[in-house]
């Protein structure tokens, strides 16, 4: 295993929830009286992960101070980052005074650019994505620890039982990754998967398509490939205030610029996504049944059995 403080983990939790109806990163799992991203969290420090970067909302932050952070081992070093909007390369900040919400992911990352001081695993707040996850990042940074990489999961399996979700669909080769293209809206029509572009035209999706979840193994390396997409992303969307910088196609210039190499891993657990509140009970149950045997990590004495 690598050196337990060489890898950091990211935490995107600056969402404002629009379709939950409120602030879903720090929504506690009734089963568990945790949230999501705690029990990410500790199924990293399990890992050999030391070192959390949770980059948030104003909305956010007293509760993750005062609540939140009081749960973790006592030895896990968080750093806060807030994803305001006014953080926009120069020369754009007239353009974020008329914004409303934060940029998207890739702006979220941004925000944290500074903090991104070695590899890193990058999730989001409302995923679950199990433990092997982060075992096989962390066994690929002690291998390859200048080689990028994420962990894949099968579309099908990623889907919300109310209503369409939004994915990031991989193209892989040789076991790297060559595209991942965003789509939009996905779930099932007459049948049929399927999803649409941000060109808006609705496609056909493949079942068992490798999705990007959000869980990168990421190295310093991104971080110019970030500062000169979300630049020329700024420039290109400057008259529409409403459209997002993705971190999928940053990730993509810079493999098809060749600045990084991104290793594809499979994922060998369930993930599980909260997308709408009325999710929040199912999901719970969920989790927990995948994670029967194996809490030594989540004390007996905060779990609701």
């Amino acid at each position: 295993m690598t050196d337990p403080v060489s890898v950091s983990l990211f935490i995107l939790a600056g969402g404002f929830g629009s379709r939950f109806g409120g602030d879903k990163q720090i929504a506690e799992l009734p089963h568990f009286r945790k949230t999501i991203m705690e029990l990410n969290m500790l199924d990293a420090y399990q890992a050999g992960i030391r070192r959390v970067v949770l980059i948030i909302n104003d909305k956010v932050e007293t509760a993750i101070r005062e609540v939140i952070l009081s749960r973790l081992p006592k030895d896990l070093d968080v750093v806060l980052v807030n994803q305001r909007i006014e953080n926009v390369p120069k020369g754009f900040e007239l353009k974020a005074q008329a914004r409303v919400k934060p940029w998207g992911t890739g702006h979220a990352l941004w925000c944290a650019r500074s903090q991104v001081i070695g590899p890193s695993v990058l999730i989001t707040a409302d995923d679950y994505y199990g433990d092997d996850a982060f075992s096989q990042i962390v066994a690929h940074f002690a291998k390859k620890s200048a080689q990028c990489a994420m962990v894949a999961y099968p579309l099908e399996h990623t889907l919300s039982e109310s209503g369409g979700v939004n994915r990031g669909i991989c193209q892989v080769k040789d076991g790297l990754l060559e595209l991942v293209v965003e789509h939009l809206d996905i779930e099932v029509y007459a049948g049929q998967l399927m999803g649409r572009t941000d060109a808006e035209a609705r496609v056909l999706l493949d079942n068992s398509a490798p999705s990007s979840m959000t869980f990168w193994g990421l190295t310093p390396a991104i971080i110019p490939c970030l500062e000169t997409g979300f630049g020329e992303f700024m420039e290109k969307y400057d008259t529409d205030v409403k459209k997002e910088y993705y971190l999928p196609d940053c990730i993509q210039q810079a493999i098809v610029a060749n600045h990084i190499e991104v290793a594809v891993y499979t994922a060998t657990q369930p993930w599980f996504g909260m997308t709408y509140q009325q999710e929040l009970e199912r999901i719970s149950e969920k989790i927990y049944e995948s994670r029967q045997g194996r809490y030594s990590n989540c004390p007996a004495s905060d779990i609701k059995e």
